[in-house]
């Protein structure tokens, strides 16, 4: 076991993962970088973690690229999904994931430093963002293809037609984005789209 340590850079499958927490012989892992882009739902209208398409596609065609053995070392988990805590929307039933993406609260208050005190007092003021000037927004900055961009969270935002994201400065958008088309500008310079960014995550066994 002493081989594998928070923080650590684990190769799984056809990626490098991030180890963010060690449970006994278990590892939360996230990939290091955005895998890919992805809408968070196929069609319009409110939908929630439980019912998404992007966990459709990552519990199973995406869980399905790895092989029988690295299968045999992704373990089930049950997740929690909490309702939005500024906006009250919605976030669904609890659901059992292979692959999954993390929530506000994980990406707040455990793995990315502890800015719980912010999340437990929320302000008024915070109405699209978390703090802009939280010191460990920097931790939750990633890239797709080299360039910094915008990643997908599984929580809801404002209502249960946008999702909530890490911004490319590593803020968290509270408000989120629009699950089925986000209404931006701002497109990826190597793709020509303005899709949010995928970091699956997942807890693997370290016995091999």
């Amino acid at each position: 076991m002493g081989e594998f340590n928070i923080g650590s850079i684990l190769p799984f499958g056809s990626y490098d993962w991030r180890i963010l927490d060690i449970q006994g012989n278990a590892a939360l892992i996230i990939t290091e970088y955005m895998i890919e882009q992805h809408s968070y739902n196929n069609c319009p209208g409110g939908v929630t973690w439980a019912d998404c398409s992007l966990r459709k596609y990552l519990n199973g065609e995406f869980y399905n690229k790895f092989t029988v053995t690295e299968q045999s070392r992704i373990i089930p988990v049950l997740n929690k999904n909490h309702d939005n805590q500024w906006y009250g929307s919605s976030g669904g039933e609890d659901t059992q994931d292979y692959i999954f993406l993390l929530s506000i609260e994980e990406v707040v208050c455990k793995y990315f430093g502890d800015s719980s005190k912010n999340l437990e007092n929320p302000s008024p003021k915070q109405r699209y963002w978390f703090q802009r000037k939280d010191k460990n927004n920097n931790k939750r900055k990633s890239t797709f293809d080299g360039r910094v961009w915008w990643w997908w969270l599984r929580s809801p935002g404002r209502d249960n037609r946008r999702a909530a994201y890490i911004h490319g400065d590593g803020n968290v958008g509270i408000q989120g984005n629009g699950t089925f088309r986000y209404n931006s500008n701002t497109i990826h310079s190597s793709t020509g789209d303005n899709s949010g960014g995928v970091r699956p995550a997942l807890w693997l066994s370290l016995e091999l």
